[in-house]
C-alpha cells in the first residue's frame, strides 16, 4: 500500500467503502483499489442494471451483452484490482465520534469503519440519512397525491463531493440513468476521492489529481528516463504552486512519490503482451463455449488447441471422476 494509505489504514478498518456494486460503484472501486487503498464494496440490493433485459449500448459490446455476464466481468475486474465485494446489505452510515471516519453497519455483518465512504446505489440513499441536515439531502415530490421523500440526486457536487467531509455520492444523481454514464461518473467521483487523500497526506491540489493509465516504455526516453530531467520536470510544473519550500521535506516527498508513479505508468511489450493475453483469457472465462466456437473459425480454433495442455488437464482432474466429484 503506497505512503497515502498507510496511516489511514492504522486507525480504520478500510480506507474507503463503496455501498453498491453496479457499474457506478465497481467503476469508482476499481480505481481505488488500483491506486492501493483497502477498498471495500458492499452489494445487494436493487440494482438498476439487474432490472435490464439485455445491454445494447456499452461500448466495447457490438452486440451487447447479457446483464449476468456484465455484472460478472465488472465484479471480476472489481477484485482483480483489489477490491473485496461484500453481499451484504448497508443499512446505516454514521460519522464516527471525532468526525474523522465513517462506521458502516451491514444488515448481516459487524460494523467497520472507513476514512471514505462512496455511495453508489441508484434507488435509495435511506443509509445516509443523518449524515446531514434531512432537508439538504432529501427532497419531497407529490405523486398520485401523496408525498414521497426522495435523495435529492443534486446533494453531491459534480466530481461526488458534498458537503459531509469525505463522504461522496456517485448515485443517486441526476446523469446516471445509462451503465456507461453511471460507470464514467463512477471513475471520476474516484479520482476525487484519490487526490482528497493525496491532499491529506501533504500533496497540493495541482499535483494530486493524477490519472491511472499505461503507457509504452518506448515513450520514455532519455530525457525522461534520467531521473535529473525528472526532477526538473516536476519543478518546472508543480513547483510555482507548491505550497511549501522546495528544499521542504514535504515538498520532497510529495515529488518522488509523483515521480515514482510517473516512471511505473510505463511498461514493456513484452508486459503488454502479457496483460493483452491476460486481459483476453479474463474475458473469456465469463463466455459460453459454445458461442466461442461458433465466433472462431474452425480451423482457426483447432491450430490453437494444445494437445499437451488437453491431456494435462484430463489427469488433473481424473480423481475427481473417480470420486464421483465434479467441480
Amino acid at each position: 500500500m503506497p505512503d497515502t494509505e498507510t496511516e489511514l489504514a492504522e486507525t480504520d478498518d478500510h480506507d474507503v467503502v463503496i455501498v453498491g456494486g453496479g457499474p457506478a460503484g465497481c467503476s469508482a472501486g476499481v480505481f481505488c483499489a488500483r491506486e492501493g487503498f483497502d477498498t471495500v464494496i458492499f452489494d445487494r440490493g436493487r440494482s438498476s442494471l439487474q432490472r435490464c433485459a439485455h445491454l445494447e449500448n456499452y461500448l466495447g459490446f457490438p452486440g451487447g451483452v447479457d446483464i449476468e455476464t456484465m455484472y460478472g466481468l465488472m465484479h471480476d475486474h472489481a477484485e482483480t484490482a483489489g477490491c473485496e465485494i461484500v453481499s451484504d446489505l448497508v443499512e446505516s452510515v454514521e460519522q464516527t465520534d471525532d468526525e474523522e471516519s465513517f462506521r458502516v453497519t451491514p444488515q448481516e455483518g459487524e460494523s467497520i469503519t472507513a476514512r471514505q465512504v462512496v455511495a453508489a446505489t441508484r434507488y435509495d440513499g435511506e443509509y445516509m440519512r443523518g449524515l446531514d441536515d434531512d432537508a439538504e439531502m432529501f427532497e419531497t415530490h407529490e405523486h398520485g397525491g401523496k408525498e414521497h421523500e426522495h435523495f435529492d440526486g443534486e446533494y453531491a457536487d459534480h466530481d461526488g463531493t458534498t458537503p459531509v467531509d469525505r463522504l461522496y455520492v456517485v448515485t443517486p444523481a441526476e446523469e446516471d440513468d445509462q451503465a456507461i454514464v453511471a460507470a464514467g461518473r463512477g471513475a471520476r467521483v474516484a479520482r476525487r476521492v484519490i487526490a482528497d487523500a493525496r491532499i491529506d497526506d501533504g500533496w497540493w491540489e495541482e499535483v494530486a489529481d493524477g490519472v491511472d493509465w499505461m503507457r509504452r516504455r518506448a515513450e520514455l526516453d532519455d530525457e525522461l528516463s534520467d531521473r535529473t530531467q525528472l526532477v526538473e520536470w516536476f519543478d518546472a510544473h508543480y513547483g510555482a504552486d507548491a505550497p511549501v519550500a522546495p528544499d521542504s521535506d514535504r515538498y520532497q516527498r510529495v515529488r518522488e512519490a509523483r515521480i515514482g508513479k510517473s516512471v511505473s505508468s510505463h511498461i514493456s511489450p513484452d508486459e503488454i503482451d502479457a496483460r493483452a493475453g491476460a486481459g483476453q483469457e479474463a474475458l473469456a472465462s465469463h463466455l459460453d463455449p459454445a458461442h466461442i466456437v461458433e465466433a472462431v473459425d474452425t480451423a482457426a480454433l483447432l491450430d490453437q488447441i494444445d494437445d499437451d495442455k488437453i491431456l494435462a488437464a484430463a489427469e488433473d482432474r481424473r480423481p475427481e471422476r473417480e470420486s464421483g466429484v465434479e467441480r
